[in-house]
């Protein structure tokens, strides 16, 4: 069974409705971790410019039953990654991050070799976009530094446009920009199915305008994209291919939490009840007694702003020779599936 592709690739061949779903779980999967791109994924997988014609068209309110089947699998895909693994995914991120940045860093460079074949031939205006998207990211790895923005339906908007960017852009990523600006894990948290069964009211707060924000943000890029691919294609696949190698400049070496006990939100909160609320260890039962008075010990006279920015603090991996081969053999795997799901989809 095939599921129908976008009106504006008329002249493409169907895409088996698996590979479709696939491709929008694997952009949730991405989305969720600070510095991957889901639009890395879907390029990948051979889906990439029927993803931005279709989202484009939907806009333009030129709709079918076909445009609707692919984006439907699309969605669904990508929201069975966003609400199944949302929390694993924070644990992991926070608690082995080397691990998955490994594992991320060779799937985002999987898109390297369909990249270079759309940009080619590189003329002196393609590398010259290479090069430039290169230096954008370079700018967003250690340029921008942490920012902060008060907490507000306006934020929150913008946070989701921001976030879009990463379904559409190979190589942005929109958890990477929540992260940067101190929005990645209430925003992602809230998806989590914990989060939503214990406080509906709370996350959809939240999760509506990002939804909003996200919603505007996808449908303006993708009709901007949609023009510049087709008008300008070798510049501008050369710079989505340097906005790709320069995502891996936010992942690599792997950078870890200063401070992981506060980089965990369930310690982080019980700190914060320590230190600034002064409220007795007996009433925090997920911390015992002993570690409970080292950590006030250790965070006394903090607010909550203060550590909530210790949390975001991160330090360059420092692992074992068995950990660098570890990665590397992970870096190769996550390479591997994302060349081996790329090539199936263009069976």
């Amino acid at each position: 069974m095939s599921a129908p592709e976008s009106e504006s690739t008329p002249s493409s061949p169907p895409v088996p409705s698996g590979r479709v779903l696939a491709g929008g779980f694997l952009m949730g999967l991405a989305n969720l971790v600070p510095g991957v791109s889901g639009g890395t994924m879907i390029l990948a997988l051979g889906l990439y410019d029927r993803f931005i014609g279709a989202v484009a068209e939907l806009t333009t309110l030129r709709w079918s039953l076909r445009l609707f089947t692919f984006l439907a699998l699309v969605c669904a895909g990508a929201v069975t990654a966003l609400v199944g693994l949302a929390g694993v995914l924070v644990d992991l991120v926070v608690e082995h991050r080397w691990i998955m940045y490994s594992l991320f860093v060779g799937m985002t460079l999987g898109g390297v070799p369909e990249l270079v074949r759309l940009t080619r031939p590189f003329r002196p205006q393609e590398l010259v976009a290479v090069l430039a998207g290169v230096g954008l990211m370079a700018w967003l790895a250690f340029g921008l530094g942490d920012q902060a923005f008060p907490e507000s339906i306006g934020t929150y908007v913008l946070m989701g446009a921001l976030a879009a960017s990463s379904m559409i852009l190979p190589g942005i990523s929109g958890s990477y920009l929540l992260l940067i600006f101190g929005y990645y894990e209430l925003i992602v948290g809230s998806v989590s199915r914990d989060a939503l069964s214990e406080d509906l009211a709370g996350s959809l707060r939240i999760l509506v305008p990002v939804g909003i924000g996200a919603a505007l943000g996808i449908g303006l890029l993708s009709n901007l994209l949609k023009f510049v691919l087709a008008r300008f294609r070798g510049p501008s696949h050369g710079m989505l291919l340097g906005l790709l190698l320069g995502s891996v400049l936010g992942l690599f070496p792997f950078q870890e939490p200063v401070h992981p006990d506060l980089a965990d939100k369930q310690t982080r909160k019980a700190v914060e009840a320590l230190v600034v609320d002064g409220t007795p260890a007996a009433e925090l039962p997920e911390l015992d007694p002993a570690r409970a008075e080292e950590l006030r010990g250790r965070y006394a006279g903090k607010d909550r702003g203060e550590l909530k920015k210790l949390s975001l603090e991160t330090e360059s991996f420092r692992g074992s020779a068995g950990q660098w081969a570890a990665a590397l053999a992970l870096l190769a795997a996550g390479f591997g599936v994302t060349q081996l799901l790329g090539y199936r989809g263009k069976e």
